[in-house]
């Protein structure tokens, strides 16, 4: 039997959180942020001082306004006159889409912090494009190779920003 639902596939019914669950998760995770916000706020000094605001009175404010907001957003998706928003918030198939830019790039930041930008950003580039991008690892290469050359050159010795290169500094014999 046919589905009209757009999310239904054709081996049955798509399996998943709800939507109205996910809105809540997300509100309760921002009105903790803006809680711990307002924590620090407080920790630096959120009043008023004679030289004018101290420095925790903005953050103190925009802490207030997540927490409000996250506590709107999360009464509005299990309390809504309109209903809860039961439809499936993501299927298989798109987790496993997300998860496969998410994984690489978490996995690109932690290796960042040992082999540094530039060879990281060499491998991930690479791996990008040949997994994902389905490019030829010779061109993944080249690609990867003028593009960390281009950003070594803008930085390094154009504009004399170092980049962090992490536990192995490999390009400490070229001086910089």
């Amino acid at each position: 039997m046919a589905s009209s639902d757009p999310q239904a596939h054709e081996g049955g019914e798509v399996k998943g959180p709800a939507t109205y669950m996910v809105e809540a998760v997300v509100a309760a995770i921002i009105m903790l942020m803006g809680a711990v916000v307002i924590y620090g706020s407080n920790e630096l000094g959120a009043g008023w001082t004679s030289d004018g605001p101290g420095s925790g009175y903005f953050p103190f404010y925009i802490g207030l306004i997540m927490t409000i907001s996250g506590a709107g957003i999360f009464y509005q998706s299990l309390f809504s006159k309109k209903g809860k928003n039961t439809k499936v918030f993501v299927d298989g198939e798109q987790i496993k889409r997300v998860l496969s830019v998410l994984v690489p790039a978490g996995a690109y930041v932690f290796a960042v912090e040992f082999i540094g930008l530039y060879i990281a950003s060499f491998f991930y580039i690479i791996l990008f494009m040949v997994f994902l991008g389905k490019f030829s690892w010779i061109k993944s290469v080249i690609a990867a190779f003028c593009v960390n050359a281009l950003f070594f050159m803008m930085f390094e010795v154009w504009f004399k920003v170092p980049l962090f290169k992490g536990q192995f500094d490999l390009l400490s014999f070229l001086g910089y």
